[in-house]
Formats: structure tokens, sequence, C-alpha cells
């Protein structure tokens, strides 16, 4: 069994904490609000160093960019045995991701950049996607845990290839769903019935998984969010996040994304009029006009 510093017990860090407890690790965990570290069993730590310290393998969930490049200039790389392997499973920019882990490298120390896709749900369940970038026998050595907390780990490359991913499909993800909320809308307002539109819709070849798992209108897929108000299991806000993620990348990289760039400023609007905590699929509310 491994002992695990984790750091960021926020919704998707701390279902990740229990599934570790509940495979036979050790995990000291810390987090900045004392009270999510009541919501798991595993050890608490005083501070970031206090986790990390003594742990063969350190495994951060945090909110953004700053907030890692923080907690690892100021407290991982200084307190990380040797050998321990560093994983970083928040969704943030590329180049944060790249630099954090070019320092790693200098210190003698492995890191994986891992960003999950699959929500609270996916992280409860153990059945996250993980998007793995980072050297290849990092990769090997940290597999075994990411195979606790999830059913799909795919090791993309080099550092930062997993935020590459993540930010690929996001952008993917939040366009589609706006083309979906538009199509059932529109066969609302011509009198197509919703569940004859997703009977043809999700077996013919606009078959998506907005529509499959996250359909914006409540009947066809149960589990959907359109079903409980668009109580979120992946907030529009996370989604405006990456979203901004991703265009910033595509500056970067000189690469033309109309249709993301427009996903963004939708999104934007919707987060700005107050949505921003409602689930992503909720912009069907914005398309309707509500």
């Amino acid at each position: 069994m491994t002992t695990i510093g984790f750091i960021g017990l926020g919704n998707m860090g701390a279902p990740m904490v229990k599934n570790l407890l509940a495979a036979g690790h050790t995990v000291k965990a810390y987090d900045i609000v004392p009270e999510l570290l009541d919501a798991t069993q595993a050890t608490k730590a005083e501070s970031a160093a206090g986790a990390v310290k003594g742990a063969e393998m350190v495994i951060t969930m945090l909110p953004a960019g700053p907030h890692v490049s923080g907690v690892y200039m100021e407290s991982v790389l200084d307190n990380a045995e040797a050998g321990a392997l560093l994983i970083d499973c928040s969704t943030i920019d590329v180049e944060t991701a790249r630099a954090v882990a070019a320092v790693a490298a200098e210190r003698g120390l492995d890191m994986l950049d891992a960003p999950v896709s699959g929500g609270v749900g996916g992280s409860e369940a153990g059945t996250l996607t993980f998007m793995v970038g980072g050297p290849d026998q990092a990769f090997e050595k940290g597999r075994p845990i990411l195979e606790v907390m999830g059913k799909t780990i795919v090791h993309t490359g080099g550092s930062g290839n997993g935020q590459v991913a993540k930010i690929c499909n996001n952008m993917i993800l939040g366009a589609t769903m706006i083309a979906v909320g538009e199509g059932f809308v529109m066969a609302e307002n011509l009198g197509l019935d919703k569940q004859v539109l997703f009977d043809i819709v999700s077996t013919s070849s606009a078959s998506c998984f907005a529509i499959t798992s996250h359909c914006p209108v409540p009947g066809p897929v149960p589990e959907s969010a359109a079903n409980r108000d668009f109580q979120a299991g992946f907030t529009a806000a996370m989604m405006l996040k990456d979203l901004k993620l991703a265009q910033a990348a595509a500056q970067t990289a000189g690469t033309a994304t109309p249709m993301g760039a427009a996903a963004a400023a939708m999104f934007g609007l919707f987060c700005g009029a107050g949505n921003e905590a409602l689930d992503y699929s909720g912009i069907i509310k914005m398309i309707r006009g509500k």
C-alpha cells in the first residue's frame, strides 16, 4: 500500500480520497478549508507541507493555475521525499502545467499532469477518465493509483499534454451542448416531441455524449441534470473556465477556433446572468430566452 499526500478536498478531491482509503492506501490530506477535512477519514495534515512530508506520492486537485503553481513552489517541491511521484489532477493552463513540471524535473522529481473527466458522479464511483501527461516511467508508476480512482487512464504524451487533451475535449463538449440545446428547442417550437427527437438523434449521425448522457431536456435520460432543475454535475462556471483555458491555448498555438470562441462567449453570458452554479447543460435555458 502507498502513503499518499493529497491536497485539495473539494467536490472532486474528497471522493477521490475516499476511494484511495477504501483501497487500503494511507492518505494524509490538507485543504485550506478545515471543515472539508472532516468529510473523509484521511489523516489530517496541518499544512500542505505536512501532507507532503513522508509521502510516496503527492496528488493535488486545485481550482486553477495560480493555486497549483503556488502550492508546488511554496510547499510541495521543498518538502517532497526523494523519489516521490507528483500528480496534479487539476484542470489548468498548459503553460503552468509544463512550467511546474520543469521545475520538478530540475529537483529530480517526476510529475504528471492528470486532469479528469467524469464529474462528481465519476469521482464518487471511481470511474473518472484521467488524461495523463508526463514521462513514460512516471505514468507507469502512477497508473495503479489512478486506476483506483478512474476507469479509463490514457497516457497523452509529454508534460502538459494531459491539459491539452482536457481543454480540447471540453471545448468540443461545450460547443456541442449548445448545438444540442438549439436542436431540442427548435424541435419543441416546431411541434416535434422531445422523446421522438431523442430516439432519432441518439441513434443516428447526431449522436454524442451531450445527448446520450447529459440530454438538456427532462425525460429521455433520467440521470441528466435536466430532471433535477439543472442541479449541477458539472457547473456552467467550470465549463466557462475550461472554455477560457481553451481560448488562451488556441491563441498561444495560433489556432482558429471560432466555434470554441462562440461557446466561450455564450457561457460567459449565461454565467454572467447568475447561472454559474447550474449544470452546464442548463445553457438551454438561455437558448429558450429564459
